[in-house]
């Protein structure tokens, strides 16, 4: 059985999301990934095939490895030791070509069992928008995985809306994919469930963290 960790870490003004996730014994590996504002900024990966296959192997055991990279990170980016990685991959996707897809209301999406993104496509040389961009939107870790999409007009901005859709019980996130000739793009919020269900069978949900 697969496991994961999510911490949000403030340091200072800026807020990072570290997120580690066990890929399961039929792909032994742990990945831990340091998120700002959607975009991947560093990451960490280690493999335990060699712990799978022994008679050692147990899955308590095998969380406490997954928690341990999580806490690692965690602890290196506090400390300041992933600094130069991080400021050296912020300004390799500045300078980076291609697309980049934007929520513009990430605190305000969700509202009464519904998402109403506001989304807008930029190119990344220039900031100019990105017209004729194919959107697509998806709730990670519903009960039905649906696709819902839109294309981005001559301003680069694209409105998608959709009720909620009936919600598992592990990991909920908001994933948006953006993709044009000049390039793909993809950005993910993990939401945070209130655990309770309401009258028309979504479990809560309220937004979480750009990750």
């Amino acid at each position: 059985m697969s496991s994961g960790f999510n911490t949000d870490v403030q340091l200072g003004s800026q807020v990072f999301h570290v997120q580690t996730e066990d890929r399961g014994p039929a792909h032994p590996v742990i990945d831990t990934a340091v998120y700002k504002d959607g975009r991947v900024l560093h990451r960490r990966s280690s493999n335990y095939q060699h712990f799978v296959t022994s008679d050692e192997f147990n899955p308590e055991e095998l969380r406490e490895r997954v928690e341990e990279q999580h806490r690692s990170v965690i602890d290196d980016l506090r400390s300041g030791a992933l600094d130069e990685a991080i400021a050296a991959a912020v300004e390799q996707s500045n300078r980076a070509g291609g697309i980049q897809v934007q929520l513009l209301n990430p605190s305000s999406w969700l509202t009464g069992g519904h998402a109403f993104l506001d989304v807008e496509v930029v190119r990344r040389g220039d900031r100019k928008p990105q017209p004729g961009a194919q959107v697509d939107a998806c709730i990670e870790g519903a009960i039905e995985d649906i696709d819902h999409s839109g294309m981005s007009d001559e301003q680069g901005h694209v409105q998608l809306q959709f009720p909620i859709p009936p919600l598992g019980k592990g990991e909920l996130a908001l994933v948006l994919r953006a993709k044009a000739a000049t390039g793909k793009d993809e950005l993910r919020f993990t939401m945070r469930s209130r655990g309770k269900t309401s009258s028309d069978g979504t479990s809560g949900a309220v937004p979480g963290t750009g990750n």
